[in-house]
């Protein structure tokens, strides 16, 4: 199961034993079922979910339609996740917070924050040269990529400098601290990438199993 939700921000508790957790609260769903796909009709298994509401103003006439099919409003953000076999609920349900329990695993996949071209320095953590004042040039610049007769040219994936973030980023098994059914809200151990207010997916751990 996946879900969308939005990253409110991270902030500290304390669990039963009084340890101290920092935790990411993600506010998950509700999720409105938009569609469901079967072999007969589109050749595979699939949910569609919708998350959030945006204005009709802003929104395309086919995607009001398409809403509308399932009584929702416009939705903010679509997601469309393949399945083994058809799933139990229906178009127009609406999948909630419920769906996880506190101590098992999840995965959260989230866009990082985008940083635009930077160095070596700061996208990969390089030491940079002397920075002494008798130090022509060298500073924070790359140094030496490649050999000059041999092997006569640069290997592929070495560390120069471009674009930092703005990727698609998987943190994968994260455990579920508490789930606040009455806030719509879910208390993750540790970060999740992207920004705040930025929409995530959220899915049952596929590495870790719950405890």
């Amino acid at each position: 199961m996946e879900l969308l939700g939005k990253k409110i921000g991270m902030t500290q508790i304390f669990d039963a034993k009084g340890n101290f957790i920092g935790v990411t609260a993600i506010e998950v769903g509700p999720c409105t079922v938009l569609q469901k796909k079967s072999p007969e009709t589109d050749g595979y298994h699939a949910v569609q979910l919708g998350f959030g509401e945006r204005k009709p103003k802003h929104a395309t006439k086919p995607m009001i339609g398409h809403c509308k099919k399932a009584n929702a409003a416009p939705a903010r953000s679509i997601r469309e996740y393949r399945t083994e076999a058809p799933v139990a609920f229906n178009v127009g349900d609406k999948i909630t917070v419920k769906e996880f329990q506190p101590g098992q695993f999840v995965d959260v996949i989230g866009t990082s924050k985008g940083k635009g071209f930077q160095g070596v320095v700061f996208r990969y953590k390089f030491a940079g040269g002397p920075m002494t004042h008798g130090n022509k040039g060298w500073k924070r610049r790359t140094g030496a990529i490649g050999g000059r007769l041999f092997p006569g040219r640069v290997f592929r994936g070495q560390r120069m400098p471009g674009h930092m973030g703005n990727a698609q980023i998987t943190t994968q098994n994260l455990r579920v601290v508490q789930v606040r059914e009455a806030d719509n809200l879910l208390l993750i151990e540790g970060a999740v990438p992207g920004p705040r207010g930025a929409v995530v997916v959220i899915r049952h751990a596929k590495k870790k199993s719950s405890k």
